[in-house]
């Protein structure tokens, strides 16, 4: 088969729609050599991005071609794209977060498109009424012309169905992975040489993701400083913010927890995997999420989590997670106690996380895919 996937956020983007993008494609070329991959991408400078392509030989790159293209490569996106993919006869056209170019439904390719989310539409208060307006035409014009409109978990699918009105039968779902770097133990000497690079010397509950509200982080460290004289371990947080970050360290200044909680916005990729492994407990206490990728690189990390109660949070983080209401602080800090100092709940949760995960390895959710595009 010749795949065409929209790309631009495989080598713009390195977050999370960017690592959905860029482990879905190295999982196809590593496992199924036999298709050939046409990534569709504007320029790219970026060093991670050139970085990440040099490690694969099978990828065919797409770029805007003609003056007017370069120039505008939004439009070139939206209204050529389809075009170039028919020259290239493309079997299967794959838009891998939420847009399909205008004009695929006449050109004879399949096409499929992922959607993540709808959290624009779950909490219009955290999103701009123009970026809304967007949000859904994209959205509303490539689930209604797409072959397949691929949901990331079963509750991606039902908002799909209940927001939007999407035809289930043309809904697949097929997980996500995270990246494989996750999968290995490392050393013990080298995850204390990793950390103690970022300050970290002591044990600590760690935290992996956007410092934003949605993200319940305020509500995780209020429930530490509630039990930092119980408790001998340190709270670090990874992840970037704005207004809200601020308002967190102020918290925490007012607090004079300087010393107990520290921010890291500075850690790089390769080097996160060294945080979760040496890390004693992840809390993962977001209020809603697409799918929730830190929950599942913690399980394959073996390190036990705790999470929020519903939404996919159960689809992602299985049976020996333990699940809590984010709002309730007291529920927190009780439950991060209680795994703190429950060695044997900490080891089962531990093993029985990591047998779970396992469905979640790339080489499965590749297969998974593969399947869909033979049965269009």
């Amino acid at each position: 088969m010749k795949i065409g996937f929209d790309a631009k956020r495989a080598f713009h983007n390195f977050r999370g729609l960017g690592n959905y993008s860029r482990d879905l494609i190295a999982s196809l070329s590593r496992y199924h050599t036999q298709n050939s991959y046409y990534l569709f991408t504007p320029e790219f400078d970026d060093p991670r991005a050139i970085h990440w392509l040099d490690q694969y030989d099978n990828l065919n790159i797409v770029k805007p071609s003609d003056f007017w293209s370069k120039k505008f490569p939004a439009a070139w996106r939206s209204f050529k794209v389809a075009d170039e993919a028919k020259k290239l006869e493309i079997d299967i056209f794959h838009g891998l977060s939420h847009e399909l170019p205008n004009g695929i439904e006449k050109t004879g390719i399949k096409s499929v498109v992922t959607i993540h989310d709808l959290l624009f539409m779950r909490f219009p208060e955290n999103f701009k009424w123009l970026d809304r307006q967007v949000y859904l035409r994209k959205i509303k014009y490539a689930t209604e012309v797409a072959d397949v409109v691929l949901a990331i978990c079963e509750q991606t699918k039902s908002d799909l169905i209940n927001y939007l009105g999407c035809d289930p039968n043309k809904i697949k779902v097929v997980y996500q992975t995270c990246n494989p770097r996750f999968y290995s133990p490392i050393p013990v000497e080298k995850q204390v040489a990793t950390v103690e690079r970022y300050g970290v010397n002591d044990k600590f509950i760690l935290y992996v993701g956007a410092i934003e509200p949605n993200k319940n982080v305020l509500t995780l460290v209020k429930a530490y400083a509630d039990i930092k004289k119980s408790i001998n371990h340190k709270l670090v947080i990874i992840g970037n913010g704005g207004s809200y970050k601020k308002e967190i360290e102020s918290y925490i200044h007012s607090k004079g927890l300087e010393d107990r909680i520290m921010i890291l916005s500075n850690v790089t990729n390769d080097d996160l995997p060294a945080f979760y492994q040496r890390s004693d407990l992840f809390v993962f206490p977001s209020f809603f999420e697409g799918f929730g990728i830190p929950i599942i690189e913690a399980l394959f990390s073996k390190t036990p989590v705790i999470t929020s109660k519903g939404s996919v949070f159960p689809e992602a983080g299985g049976p020996n997670t333990i699940y809590i209401d984010p709002k309730d602080k007291h529920e927190m800090s009780e439950q991060i106690i209680n795994v703190l100092t429950n060695s044997d709940l900490a080891f089962e949760m531990v093993e029985e996380g990591r047998n779970f995960v396992e469905k979640f390895h790339r080489r499965k959710t590749a297969q998974n895919l593969i399947d869909l595009y033979s049965s269009m």
